[in-house]
This record gives structure tokens, C-alpha cells and sequence, in this order.
């Protein structure tokens, strides 16, 4: 099998290349350079010569603040990068794999999302990666669009390893509590995209980890997770703060809860539950050069 992942270098891209390849897939990773959503010849090129198989799109603009003053690029690279690469992947007789995100819903909802629930983003970079989920499902009949969210892992920057850092240089943390997703680790998520490419069904999934939890939540596991493994921690005290004390550029849905009913009927084990993840990540995490 011959794979192509675009965003190869970001935090899920390293993930899933490094997995894929340990299953003896034939990966491409092309960076920036030779892949660039901005530029849609990079990509046609980029397709055209690996044949892939499957092309999967890690790549995305994920600054969610900035994107309210960046329509244009948010839109160029989440919408109209996503195209452009479905195009290819389509015109190749490739299946296509859409990451996408919980922010295209509204958060209004109290009880997990399901792939039928009607979106409502909330800001520019939630629109522009719904347009996104409808640009790559028309433009490919062979695509799968997976959401997923609060995504963490080893590789790049994320909340996780944020919270490490503020740990060990401050005593106390301040966190908001009425924003309630799922934390996913991208070692899971990699493992779940292997498992949907080996019976491929073109539509939209979910995926996180098992369970739920505010940020101020997750973060007051960290710190747990951090003190039982010998990070250094020097923060006293985690202080659950609401959205309105912490005004960011673009509104977040407080509640982003994804249910996973569909996509458990076509995995092979038990989705682990977020904490479980987390203490495996650090773990991991804790064998880095770095730590």
C-alpha cells in the first residue's frame, strides 16, 4: 500500500507517518516545500508522482484565534487546499482521508454529537474547516472525513505539554472549566485511521477518547500524571476559571462531546479512556532526550 500524508510534519502528521511505516506501508512525507496547500500545484505534483493508494490530510491552519483576523488564509489552506488535494486524490483513483475537528459544532448540544447532529461554527477557522469536511466529499467520492479534538501527543506543540511547562515555572494554574470535550491522544487517532483504511467506507466519523472533561479537568490531571512520574513540578494549586475571565478572538463551543457509537461498530478493540491515554503519553513523553 502506498500512502501519501499531507502535514507530515505537524503533531498528528509525525504520528501517523511513523506508524503507518512501522506497519510496512509505503509512506510519502513530503514537507512544506514540496507539498504546500497555498500552492495547488505543489500538490497535484505531490500526488501525481507518489501514487498514492490513500492520500490523508493532516495538514490545516489551527490558529484559531488568529484565523478571525486571517480569513483568507484560514479559508485557502482548510477549504480550498483540502479540495484541491481531493481533486488529485480523485483524478489518481485514491481513497482520501479528511481530518477535521469538534469546532464544527455549535456546542450548544448537552449530549454527545453524532456524525447526523447539524453543525454551527462559531468562528472563521470552525467554518472553514466544515468547508472543508463539504469541499473534499465532493470533490472525492472515495473520502472519509474523521473529527476528532483537543488532540496531544509527543510530537509538537499541544495542551499537554504546555501544562508541563507552566507546571514547572509557576505556582499556581489557572484553567477554564465550562468548555467539556475529550482529550485524544494522536497515537490512538493514528491507530484508529489504520483500522478505517483496512475496510474503507466513504463518510464522516468520530473519533476521541473514551470519557469527558473540562480543560481545567484535564489539566488538573496532568499535573497529577506529572507528579507521579518525576516531571518537575513546582505549580501548588490548579484554579478552575470561566471562559469570559480568559476572552480569546474566536468563541470555543462549551460543549464539543463526540460520540463514537459509529465508528466502534468497525474497530477491532476497545477505544481507551482519556486518562489512560494521557498516562501513556507521558510515559512516552518522559523517554524524550528532552526530558
Amino acid at each position: 500500500m502506498r500512502v501519501l500524508v499531507a502535514g507530515s510534519t505537524g503533531q498528528l502528521g509525525v504520528e501517523l507517518v511513523t506508524f503507518l511505516r512501522r506497519q510496512g506501508v509505503e509512506v510519502t512525507a513530503p514537507d512544506r516545500q514540496q507539498l504546500d496547500l497555498l500552492r495547488p500545484q505543489t500538490v497535484r505534483e505531490a500526488v501525481r508522482d507518489a501514487g498514492p493508494h490513500w492520500v490523508i490530510n493532516c495538514a490545516a491552519y489551527t490558529q484559531v484565534d488568529r484565523a478571525e483576523q486571517d480569513r483568507e488564509t484560514a479559508f485557502a489552506v482548510n477549504r480550498d487546499g483540502a479540495r484541491v488535494l481531493a481533486e488529485a486524490a480523485d483524478a489518481g483513483q485514491a481513497w482520501m482521508l479528511q481530518v477535521s475537528t469538534d469546532f464544527v459544532f455549535s456546542g450548544q448540544s448537552v449530549s454527545p454529537y453524532t456524525e447526523y447532529s447539524a453543525t454551527g461554527p462559531l468562528g472563521v477557522y470552525a467554518q472553514s474547516k466544515r468547508d472543508g469536511e463539504l469541499a473534499v466529499q465532493q470533490a472525492c467520492a472515495s473520502s472519509i472525513v474523521v473529527r476528532t479534538a483537543w488532540l496531544y501527543g509527543v510530537h509538537g506543540n499541544n495542551f499537554v505539554k504546555t501544562m508541563l511547562r507552566l507546571a514547572a515555572e509557576r505556582d499556581e494554574l489557572r484553567v477554564v472549566s465550562d468548555q467539556t470535550g475529550t482529550p485524544t491522544w494522536t497515537q490512538d487517532l493514528a491507530r484508529v485511521l489504520w483500522e478505517l483504511m483496512q475496510k474503507p467506507q466513504a463518510g464522516v466519523f468520530h473519533f476521541t477518547n473514551e470519557g469527558q472533561a473540562s480543560w481545567y479537568e484535564f489539566a488538573c490531571a496532568i499535573v497529577d500524571e506529572a507528579c507521579t512520574l518525576g516531571f518537575p513540578v513546582k505549580a501548588q494549586r490548579v484554579v478552575p476559571i470561566t471562559t469570559a475571565e480568559y476572552p480569546t478572538a474566536a468563541q470555543r463551543p462549551a460543549y464539543s462531546v463526540l460520540s463514537k457509537a459509529k465508528i466502534e461498530r468497525l474497530l477491532a478493540s476497545p477505544i481507551p479512556h482519556w486518562r489512560d491515554s494521557l498516562h501513556a503519553m507521558l510515559m512516552e513523553l518522559k523517554q524524550c532526550p528532552e526530558y
